[in-house]
């Protein structure tokens, strides 16, 4: 199973004026780690489109569990990987750890592999996952 490991600092700007990190930077912070992701299993996702004839791996639904805060100065270490691939989506979790290992944040995210709508132009439509890509995340 691939996973994706990644540090960052929590900046001022990433807080709300309590000095804690604002919910939303989560979920940005999620969708950078799934790109990280997808190049650490050997195909960076600005590759997708071009090599796969996709129009891109849009989130369809996302959700998040907070147990701990994090602060500005905290530095967070983001453990990314797909849990399950399905015909045309896969589900990625994230976790968020603390330096000293505890567990701040679970994010997860069902993503569609999706093509052009062949029908209407400009549309989106799932289609099935390439077997190579399956083959890269299974190694």
């Amino acid at each position: 199973m691939v996973v994706g490991i990644r540090e960052l600092t929590v900046e001022w700007g990433h807080c709300d004026p309590a000095g804690i990190v604002f919910n939303p930077r989560y979920f940005e912070w999620f969708d950078h780690s799934t790109a990280c992701l997808f190049g650490t299993a050997g195909i960076p996702k600005y590759d997708l489109p071009k090599r796969f004839d996709i129009i891109g791996i849009p989130i369809v639904d996302t959700r998040a569990k907070f147990m701990v805060p994090s602060k500005w100065g905290d530095v967070l270490r983001i453990e990314t990987r797909v849990i399950e691939f399905k015909r045309t989506s896969f589900d990625v979790e994230h976790q968020l750890f603390k330096a000293d290992g505890t567990l701040a944040v679970v994010g997860n995210e069902t993503r569609v592999w999706a093509g052009h709508h062949p029908e209407q132009r400009g549309r989106l439509k799932a289609t099935p996952i390439p077997q190579e890509i399956l083959d890269l995340f299974n190694q």
